[in-house]
């Protein structure tokens, strides 16, 4: 408990707005603004347990231009003066309040001064805002003599106000006073014996009275009482010991009577101010109209109610509910400043031009009409390639909150509606509930993975999903669980998802698809260096004073150990790669000795108020460790730069080179393919083998029937035109006679389909006939029919770039696909040579005219 102190002439003030620290209370404090900051930083930090800071009483009150000096003398009865200090002398919470920073501040003339009991430094991340975690004891009283800035701080000349060690000994003796500590001893235990009756933690409380002084009683027990702040100054201003003690053993007194009161009315369990309060809640939610008589009848229900039946506590959360939905509260929107816009797109994703561009175009229509309906933007890609941040930008650039909505995997359409209240453990949707999360009606909400909903016997939740989607019926989207309309006409909607081909043609009708296809290595190894190497180093405590990865080392990384449109797999091999590295920084790391004494937490009534305050996720640094300690540990470690060695003894082996399509296609039969997958291109080989049979097709590697009637398709166009591709003379032999053909897609775990294999079985087939290899360096795709056209395919930029990845530089592709190629990357077209023609002079050879060469050559060259 706090004792008889000495305190210096001046001290650092911190103001505590509409709230008193009494002497011998203690409380916990979370101090994010520059002033508060800056305040206990010198004060505090830098003093350590020798620090000592005045806490000081600010009343709220309306803006006025006075002087900006306090000064002896100048206050009025009740001890408050005024003076007008810097802008961010109260710091942010001036500002989060809305009000001017020009602000009359009226100060008391009294305070308390108090000690860090224990200081904890913190690191918001990731903006790297400093803040400190305080927990206060009151010592002492003071009074206020003079007030001036220092810095951006106050620092005060006091006075003290509390009794010296010989003059408390000497009004101990007073007779007055004993018979008012009698008093006051009296009414609080008969206080405690009622509230031993419901918590357990009251015998300290017991111990408080036997063992501290009578003066620090007083303070201590009105301090664990809810009050009003001119109580709490009342009590703070009562300097003479009588009259504290008087004033104290009057609240206690009121608080007996008031539990008493509610006793004999049969109230004490406190039900009807919970009533009361729900019911001030849900006046101050700026319900419609329609919607708050329908909440007052459920309020009158509840009210009827006994809170033993069944109903009660189900009623009690649908009010609640109703009382969070943010009816009226808005984000405030910002003047929407285009470039900025712009710059942090750039600044937080790498290429994605289109894309951004088209952002961007979104975001101009929202500044010339900022109630225009909107599409709704649905990012479609590989995993990995940013839709879901690109979302997230969208909503800072907007200045509106960002609530995500996960649908990987919704098979009930109650997730998207809600649950009747009728079923036992109902809940409402997750639209509603992502809403109640963000306390705002204009979030931008993000539908991820719309792609893998599922159906069955509890409805569909993309059925559910149009009426949320369409602008003209979710003005009165009706929830199942809240069963009144709720308007999501101001929620911007972004969609996410891996294929566009699961999403219900009704449901895609209504979103605006934006294709993100994959990164090439180039990008990727711009993404490496600018944003994944200083990511990975933060999320291992780690710096480029301790690794280094070169952009060499990065490259061999994306060509030998991944191969993926997006970089998941790139920054799990980074993170691998500084795992390795902390363990060896770890082990040559010097302990810092935290041996500095923090003083104890006292226990008082006050334990279960302490854990009232906001948490944010922080690295939390002792008070008495010595920062220049911990700098001094980390400088003798050396910088540990990644090279091909620590590569192979950290990921292993290469698990990709380029001889891998060499090996694959060393013997007649085998042809390379392209292939567009949910994670984006990839190269797809194609084996044939003739053996000795009946003539049958033998298909294996889990094909889908779209592939399986291309394979047939592809053999019955061969054996068509044998002879016009020299496999067989005029006339002559049947290529399936006594022998059967067995062609094989690899990879026989992963489920295959698509029409886009056509020419690549064709391709096979022909190889083995003729007994030539296809050549290493070239792949292809596209759609056969059977009298031989060649139809287009999509994904074409992501085959492409699948096959750049593998170190393919030679590309087949349908003549009527070359205009996408304007979607591929300059760098990517220069090291890659595509060909067109050969189905041209394929077909010309087809219908026996000249200007096509040898056709079966230019098949298998």
């Amino acid at each position: 408990m706090a004792e008889l102190v000495e305190l210096p002439s001046r001290l650092g003030i911190l103001p505590f707005r509409n709230k008193v620290l009494l002497p011998g209370a203690i409380i916990r404090i979370r101090c994010t603004s520059p002033s508060s900051v800056k305040l206990v930083e010198q004060e505090l930090w830098q003093r350590e347990e020798k620090g000592l800071i005045g806490v000081l009483p600010v009343r709220d009150t309306e803006a006025a231009a006075v002087g900006s000096m306090l000064s002896p003398g100048v206050g009025n009865d009740s001890g408050e003066r005024s003076l007008k200090g810097p802008a961010d002398v109260l710091g942010d919470s001036q500002k989060q309040d809305g009000k001017n920073q020009q602000e009359l501040i009226h100060w008391h003339n009294r305070g308390v001064a108090a000690r860090a009991l224990h200081l904890s430094r913190g690191v918001e991340k990731p903006s790297g805002r400093v803040t400190y975690i305080v927990v206060l004891e009151g010592l002492c009283r003071f009074s206020v003599q003079e007030l001036s800035a220092r810095g951006n701080y106050y620092i005060a000349r006091i006075s003290h106000l509390d009794m010296t060690k010989a003059e408390l000994e000497q009004a101990e003796q007073d007779p007055d006073l004993i018979l008012l500590s009698r008093q006051f001893k009296a009414t609080a235990m008969e206080l405690i014996s009622v509230l031993e009756q419901k918590q357990k933690t009251v015998g300290r409380t017991k111990v408080l009275l036997e063992t501290v002084p009578v003066h620090r009683l007083a303070d201590i027990f009105v301090a664990s009482f809810e009050i009003s702040f001119e109580e709490q100054l009342s009590m703070l201003d009562s300097i003479d010991l009588k009259v504290r003690l008087s004033k104290a053993t009057e609240l206690v007194d009121r608080h007996l009577q008031m539990r008493a009161i509610k006793e004999e009315l049969g109230d004490n369990d406190d039900d009807e101010d919970d009533i009361a309060a729900l019911e001030r809640k849900m006046q101050s939610a700026g319900m419609p109209p329609n919607i708050w008589k329908h909440a007052q009848r459920e309020l009158r229900r509840l009210r009827k109610m006994q809170p033993q039946q069944p109903g009660y506590s189900s009623s009690c959360v649908y009010l609640e509910l109703l009382a969070d939905l943010p009816w009226q509260k808005v984000s405030e929107e910002h003047v929407l400043d285009l470039r900025a816009a712009k710059e942090r797109l750039d600044h937080d994703h790498y290429g994605l031009v289109k894309i951004k561009q088209r952002i961007i175009e979104y975001l101009a229509v929202r500044k010339l009409k900022p109630d225009a309906r909107g599409p709704v933007l649905c990012f479609v890609g590989p995993p990995g390639v940013g839709k879901t941040s690109l979302a997230s930008s969208i909503a800072a650039a907007l200045n509106r909150k960002f609530v995500r909505i996960s649908l990987g995997g919704v098979k009930d359409e109650a997730d998207i509606r809600g649950h009747r209240r009728t079923y036992i453990g109902s809940m409402p949707g997750r639209l509603i509930d992502g809403l109640k999360r963000v306390a705002v009606n204009n979030p931008v909400m993000l539908l991820d993975e719309i792609d893998k909903t599922g159906s069955d016997v509890r409805g569909d939740p993309a059925s559910a999903l149009l009426e949320v989607l369409d602008p003209e019926q979710n003005k009165t989207f009706n929830d199942h669980y809240l069963n009144v309309p709720f308007d999501l006409s101001k929620v911007i909607f972004v969609a996410t998802a891996n294929r566009i081909q699961p999403i219900p043609p009704p449901l895609l009708d209504r979103m605006e698809v934006i294709e993100l296809p994959g990164y090439t290595p180039e990008e990727k190894l711009k993404i490496a260096m600018k944003h994944l190497i200083p990511r990975v180093l933060d999320q291992h405590g780690l710096s480029s004073e301790f690794l280094q990865i070169p952009e060499a080392m990065v490259k061999i990384i994306i060509q030998r150990y991944t191969r993926e449109a997006g970089v998941r797999n790139l920054e799990r091999n980074l993170a691998a790669l500084a795992r390795a590295a902390a363990v060896k920084v770890a082990e040559q790391e010097r302990a810092v000795q935290l041996t500095r004494d923090v003083h104890p937490m006292t226990s008082s009534i006050l334990d279960t108020r302490l854990a009232d305050a906001a948490e944010v996720e922080m690295e939390v640094i002792p008070m008495g460790v010595n920062r220049q300690e911990i700098s001094n540990a980390f400088s003798s470690t050396s910088v540990l730069v990644v090279d091909e060695a620590m590569l192979e003894k950290v990921l292993g082996p290469p698990r990709f080179d380029g001889r891998e399509a060499a090996e694959r296609v060393a013997t007649p039969g085998v042809s390379v393919g392209l292939v567009w997958t949910s994670f984006g291109g990839e190269v797809q080989f194609v084996e044939a083998t003739a053996m000795v049979g009946k003539g049958d097709l033998h298909l294996t590697g889990q094909l889908g029937d779209i592939i399986k009637e291309s394979a047939q398709i592809a053999l019955t166009w061969v054996r068509a035109r044998a002879a016009d591709l020299k496999l067989s003379a005029a006339g002559g032999v049947n290529l399936l006679e006594n022998r059967d053909i067995h062609i094989h897609f690899p990879a026989g775990a992963v489920p295959k389909d698509g029409p886009s294999a056509g020419v690549t079985l064709v391709t096979s087939l022909v190889s083995l006939f003729s007994q030539r290899k296809v050549r290493a360096d070239t792949a292809m795709t596209g759609e056969m029919t059977l009298r031989g056209l060649v139809l287009p395919v999509g994904g074409i930029k992501d085959k492409v770039l699948a096959a750049h990845r593998y170190g393919i530089n030679r590309v087949i592709l349908p003549e009527r696909n070359l205009k996408d190629l304007a979607e591929v990357p300059s760098a990517i077209l220069a090291g890659i040579e595509v060909v067109d023609e050969l189905i041209k002079r394929l077909l010309l050879k087809r219908s026996g005219r000249k200007g096509g060469g040898n056709s079966k050559e230019n098949l298998v060259m």
